[in-house]
């Protein structure tokens, strides 16, 4: 099994930044891909970024391009979302998940964390 916890989320301004963590524990051996997304109230939850851990490759979906960045780093089994010039319409609770195969499904989620942008 893994386990994801995420941190870094919390109230910020329109135009500010935030940085969110998520550290895996457990067979994190397992592990070849961790991304991020977010549900938002009252709509599904979204794919925000990906991250893979051999070559580093990144993907992000088309909305979070350029404002965004997802990082790893290995020694600590730890992927990171950078977030830049947010929007209140980046309010939303963020899931870090994980999964054995890079073309397969995610397999573990974490619990989540708030992200709340004021106007």
């Amino acid at each position: 099994q893994v386990q994801l916890v995420e941190s870094g989320g919390g109230l910020v301004q329109a135009g500010g930044s935030l940085r969110l963590s998520c550290a895996a524990s457990g067979r994190t051996f397992s592990i070849r891909a961790m991304g991020w997304f977010r549900q938002a109230p009252g709509k599904e939850r979204e794919f925000v970024a990906g991250f893979t851990w051999s070559g580093g490759t990144t993907s992000y979906a088309d909305s979070f391009k350029g404002r965004f960045t997802i990082s790893g780093d290995n020694a600590k089994n730890t992927v990171y979302l950078q977030m830049n010039s947010l929007k209140p319409e980046d309010t939303a609770v963020y899931y870090c998940a994980a999964k054995s195969a890079v073309f397969a499904r995610y397999d573990y989620w974490g619990q989540g964390t708030q992200v709340t942008v004021s106007s």
